[in-house]
C-alpha cells in the first residue's frame, strides 16, 4: 500500500492542491468530453462499415459504460497503489486503444479498442481524479470540483472543431491516430497527483485490523502450545478465520455497508434512472444538425457552443453550491439541476433551423454544466470523504448499465420512426422523473435525519437513559477487566468503528 509518511495531516485547501486540480482538470476532462468529441466521426463511419444508427451508438455508449462500469476496479487500484500510478497507466491506456482503433476494419473492432480499451483508460483517469480533490480539498472542496469538472467543456470546446479539421485533413484513420497521442497527456496529468493526507482507509480501521491480527497471532501461538500434536482443532479455526480475512479484504477496498445507508440508495436510484437519457443528447447533437441540412463545421460548432456555455456553468455552480444558503441543502439544488436539463431536451424539438438548435445548445450547455458540477460533491455531501472511494465505485458500476443502454435506445428510436425528436422526448422525459424523484426523496431523507437527530438529542437528555448507559459501560468494563487489560482499546475501537460505519 502507499505510505503514509511524511504526509499532512490535513486537507491543505489550497497551495499545491491548485497543482492537483489543474491535473484533475485534464484528466477529467477527457473522461467525460472524449467519448462524446468522438460523435464528429460517426457519420463518416457510418457510412464506411454501412451500419445503421443504433449499432454506431455502440462506440460511444460501450466507451462510456467501461468507464462508469469500471469504477469498483479504479477505486481498489486507487486504495491500493495510490492516485499516481493508476492515472499514468490509464493514459498509456488510452493511448495504446486509439491508436489500435487506426487499423480496425470492423465495427466490432472499433467497439472492442474505443469502447473497451480506451473507456477502461478513461475510468482510470476519472475516480482517481475525484477522489484525490477530496483529499486536498475541504472547505473549499465545491469550488475545487467545479473548476475541475470545467475540464469537460474546455476539453469539448477544443475537441469538436480539432476533431473535423483532423477529419478532413486526415480521415478518421489518421484522426484517431493524432487522438491516440494527444490522449498520452493524461500521463503528464497523473504526475501532478502528489500523494497526500491517510489511505483512503481511515487510521483508525488500520489501528482496528493491526489490532485484530496480533491478537489472532498471539490466540494461534497459545493454541500451538496446548494443543495435541495433531493440531486438528487449530485447522479447522485457521480455516474459519481465512474465510473471514478474504471477506473483510473485499469489504475493505469497497465498502458494502453503504446500501444500508437511506442517502445513498436515493442518489443511486435517481442517478441511475438520469444516465438513461443523460448522454444520448449530445451523442446525437451533431449527427441532428446534419440531418436538418446544417453543414458540418456548423453542427460541430455547436457541440462548441454548449461547451463553452458549461465551461461557464461548471464553476459558477461550484460557488453558488459552496455558499452558506445552499450547501446545507445541496441536494434540492442538484435535483433541479436534473429536472432542468430534461426540460430542454423535451423542448428541443421544437428548434427546427439552426438559430433554434443554438439556442437549445446554450441552455443544454448551462444545464449539464449543473449537473456535473454537482454529481460528485453531492455523493461527498452524503457519505464523506471516508467512504468516498467506495461510494463512487459501487454508483459507477450501477450506472453502467443505463449508460450503456442510453444512446443505443435513443438510435433504435431514430431508425424506427426516421426522425430524431422522439430521442429527445425520451430523454428529456427520463430525466425529469429522475430530477422529480431525487427531490421528493430527498425532502423524505432531510426530514428522517431531522427526527433521528432530534430521537439522540431528547435520548441525551433523558437522566434514564443516561444512568441505563453508565451501568452498561460499568458492566462492559468488568467483563474487558476479565479478558485482560491488553484488549480494551481494541474494543473501544472496534465500537468506535461501528457507529461509524452504521451512521447515516
Amino acid at each position: 500500500p502507499p505510505t503514509t509518511a511524511g504526509r499532512a495531516p490535513g486537507p491543505p485547501d489550497g497551495g499545491r492542491g491548485w497543482v492537483v486540480v489543474f491535473g484533475a482538470f485534464i484528466s477529467i476532462g477527457f473522461a467525460y468530453a472524449f467519448p462524446k468529441g468522438l460523435a464528429i466521426f460517426f457519420k463518416e463511419i457510418q457510412d464506411f462499415f454501412g451500419t445503421s444508427y443504433s449499432e454506431i451508438a455502440w462506440v460511444s455508449s460501450i466507451m462510456l459504460a467501461t468507464t462508469y462500469g469500471a469504477g469498483p476496479i479504479s477505486s481498489i487500484l486507487v486504495n491500493r497503489y495510490g492516485s499516481r500510478p493508476v492515472v499514468i497507466f490509464g493514459g498509456l491506456l488510452c493511448g495504446i486503444g486509439m491508436v489500435s482503433a487506426a487499423f480496425c476494419t470492423s465495427i466490432v473492432q472499433l467497439y472492442i479498442c474505443v469502447g473497451f480499451i480506451t473507456g477502461f483508460g478513461l475510468a482510470l483517469n476519472l475516480q482517481p481524479s475525484v477522489i484525490i480533490i477530496g483529499k486536498y480539498f475541504l472547505k473549499r472542496r465545491p469550488i475545487a470540483n467545479g473548476l475541475a469538472m470545467a475540464g469537460s467543456p474546455v476539453m469539448l470546446c477544443t475537441l469538436a472543431p480539432l476533431n473535423q479539421f483532423l477529419f478532413d485533413n486526415f480521415g478518421w484513420r489518421g484522426s484517431f491516430l493524432i487522438l491516440g497521442a494527444i490522449l498520452l497527456h493524461c500521463c503528464v496529468a497523473g504526475a501532478l497527483f502528489r500523494p497526500i493526507g491517510p489511505a483512503t482507509a481511515s487510521v483508525k480501521s488500520q489501528a482496528v485490523e493491526e489490532g485484530k491480527e496480533t491478537l489472532k497471532e498471539e490466540v494461534t501461538k497459545d493454541a500451538m502450545e496446548m494443543s495435541s500434536p495433531t493440531n486438528v482443532p487449530m485447522e479447522t479455526k485457521t480455516e474459519e478465520e481465512d474465510g473471514k480475512d478474504c471477506c473483510e479484504k473485499i469489504n475493505q477496498f469497497l465498502d458494502f455497508s453503504l446500501f444500508k445507508h437511506r442517502g445513498f440508495l436515493i442518489y443511486l436510484i435517481g442517478n441511475v434512472l438520469m444516465f438513461l437519457g443523460f448522454f444520448a443528447p449530445i451523442v446525437f447533437l451533431a449527427p441532428y444538425a446534419k440531418h436538418i441540412g446544417i453543414d458540418e463545421y456548423s453542427a460541430a460548432f455547436l457541440l462548441s457552443i454548449l461547451a463553452i456555455v458549461d465551461m461557464i456553468a461548471r464553476p459558477a455552480t461550484g460557488i453558488i453550491a459552496n455558499s452558506k444558503w445552499v450547501r446545507p441543502r445541496i441536494q434540492y439544488f442538484f435535483s433541479f439541476s436534473i429536472a432542468f436539463n430534461g426540460a430542454c431536451h423535451l423542448l428541443c424539438p421544437l428548434a427546427s433551423d439552426y438559430t433554434g438548435l443554438v439556442i437549445y445548445s446554450v441552455f443544454f450547455g448551462l444545464a449539464f454544466g449543473m449537473v456535473c458540477a454537482m454529481l460528485f460533491e453531492t455523493l461527498m455531501d452524503l457519505v464523506g470523504a471516508a467512504r468516498f472511494t467506495s461510494a463512487v465505485g459501487l454508483v459507477t458500476i450501477a450506472e453502467c448499465c443505463t449508460i450503456l443502454l442510453g444512446p443505443p435506445i435513443g438510435g433504435t428510436l431514430i431508425d424506427t420512426f426516421g426522425d430524431y425528436k422522439y430521442m429527445f422526448i425520451k430523454c428529456g422525459a427520463v430525466m425529469v422523473l429522475a430530477g422529480t424523484f431525487l427531490f421528493i426523496m430527498n425532502y423524505y431523507n432531510y426530514r428522517m435525519l431531522a427526527k433521528e437527530e432530534k430521537k439522540r438529542k431528547a435520548k441525551e437528555e433523558d437522566p434514564k437513559c443516561v444512568r441505563t448507559e453508565n451501568e452498561g459501560k460499568n458492566n462492559w468494563n468488568k467483563d474487558a477487566v476479565q479478558d485482560g487489560p491488553e484488549l480494551e482499546p481494541l474494543k473501544e475501537e472496534q465500537e468506535g468503528l461501528k457507529k461509524e460505519v452504521n451512521g447515516t
